[in-house]
């Protein structure tokens, strides 16, 4: 779905888009761009904006034009709070929760993983990645799945991991949870510029 090279999308919007980006490689990188003064283009109006924290969203799930419009329809659909009900549907995505559970470093391995149909929800082998898992679900590695090096070691890997609050997971059993709804934190994704895009 990705066509352009990473770190060129994340020099435009962002070094939070793309796990890749988010490394000292590529903050030197931009560090050097700034210290020889390149300009990163003139001032942007609230139409551009918009566009671009509407790219920064569809990019960081991984999400076509398609998806993302058809998740805005239906979170403008459901009334008030609109920019909320967008960022739970996107994040209530299985491949989403996988990668939140720390099972797979990036939303792509863990869009494969699901794909692949090493997870398996409420004792169901799922291989849709935009399956929406909701509160009490449980999502399971699949037990043929469990000796493979992807799921090698998984205690050692969440050791030290910071689980969402919505998220539970046993690393001995390799059983995660919802035990409730996602809550947006993060600052770098501005869902009500996204909402108010779409509205216009």
């Amino acid at each position: 779905m990705i066509n352009q090279p990473k770190y060129k999308i994340c020099r435009r919007l962002g070094a939070g888009v793309f796990e890749k980006c988010q490394t000292q490689k590529f903050a030197a990188s931009e560090a050097k761009g700034a210290k020889k003064g390149f300009k990163r283009g003139k001032q942007r109006s609230d139409y551009g904006n918009q566009l671009i924290e509407k790219q920064k969203i569809r990019f960081s799930y991984g999400l076509s034009e398609k998806q993302f419009s058809n998740y805005v329809k239906r979170a403008t659909a459901k009334g008030s709070n609109s920019a909320e009900k967008l960022f739970e549907g996107v994040e209530a995505r299985l491949d989403n929760v996988v990668y939140k559970l720390g099972l797979a470093g990036t939303r792509a391995l863990a869009r494969q993983m699901v794909s692949h149909g090493h997870l398996v929800v409420n004792n169901k082998r799922v291989t849709v990645p935009s399956y929406e898992v909701k509160v009490g679900d449980k999502i399971t590695i699949r037990e043929g799945s469990k000796n493979k090096v992807l799921f090698q070691d998984i205690d050692k890997k969440l050791k030290n991991y910071i689980f969402p609050e919505w998220l539970k997971f046993d690393s001995g059993k390799g059983v995660g949870e919802v035990v409730g709804r996602p809550k947006n934190v993060d600052s770098f994704l501005n869902f009500n510029a996204v909402i108010e895009f779409y509205s216009r």
